[in-house]
């Protein structure tokens, strides 16, 4: 037993090139839509053969877009479904052999494709008595893997895009996790059946698979996503509600595993048990999926939608009791059923807005899709080696495997024989032609090695007898007493024999004794067994007096049912009467709807203009008034400074006019010469100028003082709008580089800097200020100052000093004022500022002219 249980050996590596050249191309159908009773006449397209449509242009078509070309086109394909094809003769062409696959470890696509209102969702749906393809797969599926399902919960998804086995007791703790949770995403089996789809998924047909792998378990999980303006959303996943603020699903992202597959990453896989159950499933993501009416169609597909079917396999071991725990053994199959989304044309849907860019973003996927057949069949055609553009899109980026061989491939084109859809199918026909062209690679069978088929069976087998008959003898043999030792050692034992004998005896007797007992109890059972049979004449005589009854009543009900029969037909006339009559009005309330909706959105679009102008104008008026207020403040600012500088040069023209009035009229003292006084006011200003000159200014024509940075070189920054101050002490820097702006050309030749900045002092004279920093080279590559003083030039009048203090001096006795005023008088000195200069008031002396005695 311990060497059945080992562990299973591998399989052997396939050599390269033994499935070299083994490839097959994609699978391309039509199916041409049913017209209704008013549109049979205007059908453009005619089903020549099971493989051949032709196509007949409209009347006006070429002249309208000016081609001389009117010559009727006809296109082929694998098979061709005319209107009257059922949906059970569909799926057994084009599905069935998917599913067969899927059963047997093969991968599958089919998506259906074309313009919007030719048929897709009821092919892939269906509706109510004609499911389409998706539950009558679903139903092939159950009805050949669904006596051997593994318990739920013993497979278990990851997000690495793989299965784990657990043991029973793992899964039997899950389970009732699960059912004390009452998590929605797994509905119970049990439950009845949604009416809104009871019709869709009851198919009369029963399909299965011959040939399925007994000694194997199934676990089957389903998923449903969309991709919506080329963003993937899980249509499964359970959002909580938020009654304050609802947050929108979010986006899910493409990865790929370590065996290179793509797969949506954080998507909902839900196991499921039966068809049912996985319809429910699939019907609860249908709900959310994006819908919306159209200019063409009033359940129109505004997302892509891939519906994914996961079958998991995994042998049992060499017991045929529980599964085997080895991952390698396990087997993953997929089968996508895709639902495109329409190809349509916007000057036909009338599309605005959301539907605008829907559609835009609808038709640049297919367009990434017909772009990526092109290259691939060039690619295979011409044995070049272009790059495919998966990955521009996120529907070709999805099953890039399988154009690469990962699974058969295959695609139903429906068309709408109608003439307003013409050009739109020929569009569709030509990637159809282009589609057939492109082959991929055949999938390997996946078989599992090491292990004896039939182990499920013969363990029931071995197991021993099984039912009533084999429970009865075991009781039996267990009634009767045990026999003796019947080893004989010795030719002289005279025991046991008569012992065997003895008990043999009594086990006779107590046989004999049951069939006495069995035969009385089987007596009277088949009295009583005649007693029910009597009793059950009679109560089918009762019935079928009862049932004679009821034929004749079933017979006046019929008459009954004939007549009312009339009446519904007299009704339904009237009925088809007030539908069309309700179409009519239907279609001009739509219209109305439209034209109101385009009204609205015009009126949205004008109030958005007129806001905008608004909003535009309030920026001009507050821009104008900020200027406007800037320009004000600095001339009242202007005008003000003048006016005080007029008031200021009329007050000192007050003072000195009160002064020549106040002067006595006595002898006028001796007045020192002109040259005094200039030599006085010379050494005053001398003396001031020293006091607030900087260390290293000099005077002119003196002894000069040694700068205490001689050796280095500076760069002397002098404005421009600087004043000759015609003082005597001037600031003189050896080895400087004098400059009206700073250069960084001029910085990087000089380790000092000194600014030269002249402002008028709070006495009306202009003071200049030396600003001393030095030079230092960034890391950048150019030059820094960092400034380290500040040295102070200022000239004084000599009669200011004076001034104030002839103001504050008593006046003499005598009238006569002191030698000050008389200095005052004659070096007194007005400053004028001028408003606007940009380093502050301007100045102008205004010499007082002498006053002769008289």
């Amino acid at each position: 037993m311990e060497a059945m249980r080992a562990k299973t050996p591998k399989k052997p590596a396939v050599k390269k090139g033994s499935q070299k050249n083994l490839k097959e191309p994609v699978g391309v159908y039509c199916r041409v839509r049913p017209l209704s009773l008013p549109d049979q006449e205007c059908s453009c397209i005619e089903v020549i053969s099971d493989t051949t449509v032709q196509f007949h242009p409209p009347e006006g078509y070429y002249k309208l877009n000016r081609t001389g070309n009117d010559k009727e086109t006809q296109y082929s394909f694998k098979q061709v479904f005319a209107a009257h094809t059922s949906q059970q003769e569909l799926f057994d062409i084009v599905a069935k052999p998917l599913v067969d696959d899927l059963i047997h470890g093969k991968n599958g696509l089919l998506f259906t494709y074309g313009v919007t209102g030719s048929g897709k969702t009821h092919t892939m749906t269906g509706s109510p008595g004609e499911g389409g393809l998706l539950p009558r797969c679903l139903k092939m599926i159950f009805n050949s893997v669904g006596p051997f399902q593994a318990k739920r919960y013993v497979f278990k998804s990851n997000d690495r895009n793989s299965m784990e086995i657990q043991c029973e007791v793992d899964a039997l703790l899950e389970r009732q996790k699960r059912e004390a949770t009452l998590n929605p995403k797994t509905p119970s089996t049990k439950r009845q059946v949604d009416p809104d789809f009871a019709d869709i998924i009851n198919v009369q047909e029963f399909c299965k698979v011959e040939q399925v792998d007994e000694d194997s378990v199934y676990g089957v999980f389903v998923s449903y996503i969309e991709i919506y303006n080329n963003y993937i959303y899980d249509l499964l996943e359970e959002v909580p509600f938020d009654p304050i603020k609802s947050k929108p699903p979010q986006s899910k992202m493409l990865r790929e595993d370590k065996s290179h597959n793509i797969f949506v990453a954080g998507c909902t896989q839900v196991e499921v048990k039966s068809t049912e159950e996985a319809f429910e499933v699939f019907w609860r993501g249908q709900t959310k999926r994006r819908i919306a009416n159209t200019h063409l169609n009033h359940e129109s597909s505004r997302s892509h939608s891939v519906f994914n079917i996961k079958l998991v396999k995994a042998p049992l071991d060499a017991d045929g009791d529980n599964v085997l725990q080895e991952k390698e053994q396990i087997t993953i199959s997929q089968l996508f059923l895709v639902d495109l989304a329409g190809s349509e044309r916007t000057n036909r849907t009338k599309a605005e807005g959301n539907r605008l860019r829907e559609a835009g973003n609808i038709n640049q996927s297919l367009m990434n899709l017909r772009t990526c057949m092109e290259i691939l069949r060039e690619n295979q055609m011409y044995g070049t080696n272009k790059m495919v553009p998966y990955r521009d899109s996120k529907l070709t980026h999805l099953f890039k495997n399988y154009f690469d061989g990962e699974g058969k491939v295959r695609m139903i084109v429906c068309v709408n024989p109608k003439t307003t859809d013409y050009e739109e199918n020929l569009q569709v026909m030509r990637f159809a032609e282009v589609t057939q062209e492109v082959e991929v690679a055949r999938a390997v069978d996946k078989a599992v090695w090491g292990l004896t088929p039939g182990r499920r069976f013969r363990n029931q087998i071995r197991g021993g007898p099984v039912g009533d008959e084999a429970l009865v003898t075991e009781v039996g043999l267990q009634s009767f007493p045990p026999l003796p030792l019947c080893e004989i050692l010795d030719l002289n034992d005279e025991q046991t024999l008569p012992r065997l004998i003895e008990s043999l005896e009594k086990r006779h007797h107590l046989r004999q004794m049951k069939i006495d007992e069995f035969t009385r109890q089987a007596n009277t059972f088949s009295a009583l067994l005649h007693e029910f049979e009597s009793a059950v004449r009679n109560k089918e005589n009762c019935s079928q007096r009862k049932l004679n009854e009821k034929e004749k009543m079933i017979s006046g009900q019929k008459v009954e049912i004939e007549r009312l029969e009339k009446k519904n037909k007299t009704l339904e006339h009237k009925v088809e009467i007030l539908e069309k009559t309700t179409s009519i009005y239907e279609k001009d309330r739509l219209n109305l709807q439209q034209e109101l909706e385009n009204q609205n959105q015009q009126l949205q679009r004008q109030i958005s203009e007129h806001c905008r102008l608004e909003t535009r104008l309030q920026g001009v008026v507050a821009e104008m008034t900020t200027k406007w207020q800037k320009e004000c403040d600095r001339r009242v600012a202007a005008t003000q400074l003048e006016m005080q500088n007029q008031l200021w040069v009329k007050d000192e023209k007050l003072k000195q006019l009160k002064a020549i009035v106040t002067e006595p009229k006595t002898e006028k003292p001796e007045r020192p010469s002109r040259e005094r006084d200039r030599e006085q006011g010379q050494e005053k200003v001398t003396r001031r100028s020293a006091s607030a000159s900087p260390a290293n200014a000099l005077p002119i024509g003196v002894r000069r003082r040694r700068s205490r940075s001689a050796g280095e070189r500076w760069v002397d920054h002098k404005p421009a709008s600087n004043v000759h101050n015609e003082t005597v002490m001037q600031p003189q820097v050896p080895r400087a580089i004098t400059v009206s702006v700073p250069s960084e050309k001029a910085l990087a030749k000089c380790e000092k800097y000194m600014l030269t900045h002249q402002e008028l002092a709070s006495d009306g004279e202009i003071e200049t200020k030396l600003i001393k920093g030095d030079v230092y080279k960034t890391r950048g590559g150019g030059q820094a100052v960092q400034f380290t003083g500040i040295e102070t030039l200022k000239q004084q009048s000599p009669g200011s000093n004076r001034k104030r203090r002839s103001s504050s001096a008593p006046v003499q006795p005598d009238g006569m004022e002191s030698e000050s005023t008389d200095i005052e008088t004659r070096c007194s000195m007005a400053v004028e500022m001028r408003a606007g200069s940009q380093l502050g008031p301007g100045y102008q002396h205004h010499a007082q002219p002498k006053r002769k005695k008289p």
